[in-house]
């Protein structure tokens, strides 16, 4: 069996010398490259495609968890799912009891607070110099113009029971191995949640169908998880990582060759994917077309048990990038966090996949849209869907290369 250490050091390989993953039938091409079956692969990734499935989570509103339109959602990925081959599907069930709320902020606080977001404390990274637009999350219901959004997401959260669904492509070298891909599917703020985070579930769920084509064979395992509740907390991905971790490895029943949980080789989320319009102007404004040079976020925490080994992740990501994505680049960078993948990054290699950084940029005001009623699926134009392809492609291009995907002949 390979072990942890041997997969991430192929990672690494597959960066500098074109070392092939476990089990691959053949040598991966070198550095500059690409695969012609990957790119075969990468093909049938369409922005037509793409953008119907983000339009297809937006029917349910922003799918706040505790709520029917929740529910529903994700009966409705799981029949998606289902079509592309991917089964058998499988949920995680858990209890989510919200927190007391805390104390209102007085107006000490709030003011001592915007003063450090103006100097740029805080945010991770460099300081962004210039005004910031307001970030936050929106609670008002009337801020929502539409009054059939509005009337879709009126429904408050109850706490109780919480589902999430998963499907698994089963490696036919090594089963008991796996990589996770993962987004989250619930939201927040009075809109549709199409960015946060049907982006990046309406991305999963695209790999899904890919790689869960009958012509397709991948090594190792690879997982589609939407997770559930991660804007209360990431109760969603914490819920998994509790149930799941010990099970990793373990054959079930014992010489069946079935691994209900196969060893995590590494985790990669998917967290808004589609607005990179640059920082707010001087009077808070951000403009309304994608830059020219926005770019693909790859980040991982540099604070992490696991660094190294997501650093490596992350830069395999990005070499994927430059073989197989048609429009932009990608960065890496060292400040994951606030997503699906901090449960996971001291327990595997690590990384996230977004439109900026969280930490510096979203939090200094560059998405008007987080969290706000405007998040719909009208709002955003195909310069926009087509960030969000191009992170699709470098994840499909990163992941078949790791998992030796092929075609079959």
């Amino acid at each position: 069996m390979a072990t942890l250490s041997t997969h991430l050091a192929q990672a690494a390989l597959l960066v500098s010398a074109g070392v092939a993953p476990a089990g691959a039938q053949s040598p991966q091409p070198p550095r500059d490259t690409a695969d012609p079956q990957i790119t075969q692969l990468v093909s049938r990734l369409t922005l037509d495609r793409y953008k119907a499935t983000v339009k297809g989570l937006t029917q349910f509103g922003d799918r706040r968890q505790g709520t029917d339109r929740n529910r529903a959602a994700v009966d409705w990925i799981e029949a998606q799912l289902e079509s592309y081959g991917c089964t058998p599907t499988q949920r995680i069930t858990y209890d989510y009891q919200p927190p007391p709320p805390r104390a209102r902020p007085t107006p000490e606080q709030i003011a001592a607070f915007q003063k450090a977001r103006a100097r740029g404390e805080g945010q991770g990274g460099s300081r962004i110099r210039g005004n910031r637009g307001p970030v936050g999350v929106n609670n008002d219901s009337l801020k929502q113009p539409d009054p059939a959004i509005r009337a879709l997401d009126a429904q408050p959260s109850t706490p109780g029971e919480r589902q999430e669904v998963y499907c698994t492509k089963v490696g036919t070298v090594h089963p008991d191995e796996m990589y996770i891909v993962g987004g989250h599917m619930d939201g927040i703020g009075w809109g549709q949640a199409a960015n946060d985070d049907g982006s990046g579930t309406a991305l999963v769920m695209e790999l899904a169908r890919v790689l869960s084509a009958p012509d397709v064979r991948t090594d190792v395992s690879i997982r589609f998880i939407l997770w559930n509740n991660e804007e209360t907390g990431l109760n969603g991905s914490r819920a998994y990582v509790a149930q799941r971790a010990a099970l990793q490895g373990k054959e079930d029943p014992p010489g069946s060759g079935t691994y209900p949980e196969p060893r995590w080789l590494g985790m990669i989320q998917h967290d808004m994917e589609l607005f990179d319009h640059g920082m707010p102007n001087a009077q808070g404004q951000v403009s309304k077309t994608q830059r020219p040079d926005a770019d693909v976020n790859i980040e991982f925490q540099s604070k992490s048990k696991f660094a190294e080994g997501s650093e490596r992740l992350a830069w395999a990501f990005r070499d994927a990038n430059e073989k197989y994505a048609t429009d932009y680049p990608a960065a890496v960078g060292p400040h994951m966090t606030n997503t699906d993948s901090a449960p996971f990054q001291d327990l595997v290699p690590a990384i996230s996949i977004r439109e900026n950084e969280r930490g510096m940029q979203i939090g200094a005001g560059w998405d008007p849209q987080w969290h706000q009623p405007t998040d719909v699926f009208s709002t955003y134009s195909d310069d926009d869907f087509r960030l969000g392809l191009n992170a699709a492609q470098t994840t499909l291009g990163a992941v078949a290369t790791l998992a030796g995907a092929h075609l079959a002949q």
